[in-house]
């Protein structure tokens, strides 16, 4: 986890408040025990995005999409790990497109849910309101895993609009720490990514 996708960022710190709002979890341990791990699984999401959030917005203020991406760069892992360390969970973020092809992709339960949540989408649901949780057999032992949304705002459309919304020196910054970028070609109301994080049951 060493570099992140700014545009993530910015979307991130625009869905705070949908955090609690719709999980499904699948039971696969005790139900109590599955709940109280859903519950927390949303207040470390919340904890993540609050600070990133901040951080991010404090830095557009300050000095506009190009200073934003450098939270990206040297903000963004510190935090993620420092948070994972702190709460016990890894905590990530996925993209349904990405800046870097060595970081952000989906894996593919990952990329179940995204597909998914864009299903919830197109029946009128809202991604700041969107999020799953699931009790997963993986090689290592089960774990509850949790994704909470990421909704392309208007803010996003600086980094990550066509090639006429993205400004030259946005663009010129991005050519030089993305050269194979995919993330761009969004609209306000798209699905952007995910906050996605796991912690193993102990058996």
């Amino acid at each position: 986890m060493k570099m992140k996708q700014p545009g993530l960022l910015i979307a991130v710190a625009l869905t705070a408040a949908g955090i609690a709002s719709t999980a499904h979890a699948a039971s696969g341990s005790g139900d109590a025990e599955v709940q109280a791990r859903v519950d927390e699984a949303k207040a470390v999401t919340s904890a993540f995005v609050k600070q990133l959030g901040g951080t991010m917005k404090a830095e557009m203020k300050a000095g506009g999409p190009t200073a934003a991406m450098k939270v990206c760069r040297d903000v963004a892992p510190g935090i993620a790990n420092d948070i994972s360390l702190e709460k016990g969970w890894k905590v990530t973020r996925v993209g349904t497109r990405v800046r870097n092809p060595m970081l952000g992709l989906p894996d593919v339960w990952e990329q179940g849910v995204l597909k998914e949540f864009e299903k919830r989408a197109a029946q009128g649901e809202k991604y700041d309101a969107m999020s799953y949780s699931e009790v997963v057999d993986e090689p290592a032992g089960k774990s509850l895993r949790f994704m909470k949304a990421i909704g392309v705002a208007e803010q996003c459309i600086g980094c990550h609009g066509s090639a006429e919304q993205i400004t030259e020196p946005v663009r010129a910054q991005l050519n030089a720490l993305y050269p194979h970028d995919r993330a761009v070609g969004y609209k306000p109301g798209d699905l952007r990514g995910a906050v996605s994080i796991k912690q193993p049951f102990n058996d």
